[in-house]
């Protein structure tokens, strides 16, 4: 009885499931409303928060503004206790605010060379940025669970939509494709679950009859977010 004892004393305690969730303002809920944190945009309706609620555990430091490269504050919340990790990042890496800025003030060809310029971020530099982020997560939180969730396209390209060009539009949407198969691939190479969520978004975007997605907005931060209904979006994807 008294080995039994000792072989339980010795035994390290299980880890009780310890969620943290990481990223930009897609994960921090900016445009969703009822925000909990003004200065990152975090929101009690963002998937993060809702997916917390069946973790005993949860750290929410999603923050809006953030890049894979300024990422480093945010490691610091996990521990080898952590269970699950969510991330979605890369859309502030390749200039989000910028791009979006430009097509809407700026001309077709403006917003096109603006355009080119992330896509070509994304190809050339985005995934070791990428690939530097997923394994520092690892290596912080190395019994973790990592899920990786992308951006959907910002538009659902319908007849008389008069939120930027058709032809903006659609260069913003295969932005929007190029980015997702950068993530993808960077996190098929971190061993790390994907959650694509362009298919659920699909008929959802800017010009839809039912957009979880903000078009231009007032507080511009809320611009070309998803909203609530988004972002529950996001959940469900997250949890199928």
């Amino acid at each position: 009885m008294a080995g039994v004892l000792a072989v339980a004393l010795l035994a390290p305690a299980p880890f009780a499931p310890e969620y943290v969730a990481l990223g930009d303002s897609y994960a921090s809920g900016a445009g969703a409303g009822s925000y909990v944190d003004g200065a990152c945009r975090r929101s009690a309706n963002a998937y993060p928060a809702l997916r917390g609620e069946e973790f005993p555990s949860f750290k929410f430091v999603a923050c809006s503004g953030a890049t894979a490269k300024s990422l480093k504050s945010q490691l610091r919340a996990l521990t080898p206790a952590t269970t699950l990790v969510t991330i979605t990042i890369g859309g502030n890496d390749l200039g989000f605010v910028d791009v979006l800025t430009t097509c809407t003030l700026g001309s077709d060809n403006a917003c096109a060379k603006r355009v080119e310029k992330a896509r070509e971020f994304a190809r050339d530099e985005l995934p070791a940025r990428l690939d530097a982020t997923y394994s520092a997560v690892r290596t912080a939180a190395p019994n973790a669970e990592l899920v990786v969730l992308g951006y959907p396209r910002l538009f659902t390209q319908v007849d008389g939509c008069r939120t930027l060009s058709t032809t903006k539009r659609q260069d913003l949407n295969d932005a929007a494709d190029e980015l997702s198969g950068v993530i993808a691939e960077a996190a098929a190479r971190a061993g790390a679950r994907y959650v694509d969520v362009r298919e659920a978004f699909a008929d959802h975007g800017v010009c839809s009859r039912e957009p979880w997605i903000n078009a231009l907005t007032n507080p511009t931060a809320d611009s070309y977010h998803p909203n609530k209904a988004g972002q529950t979006a996001y959940f469900e994807a997250l949890t199928s």
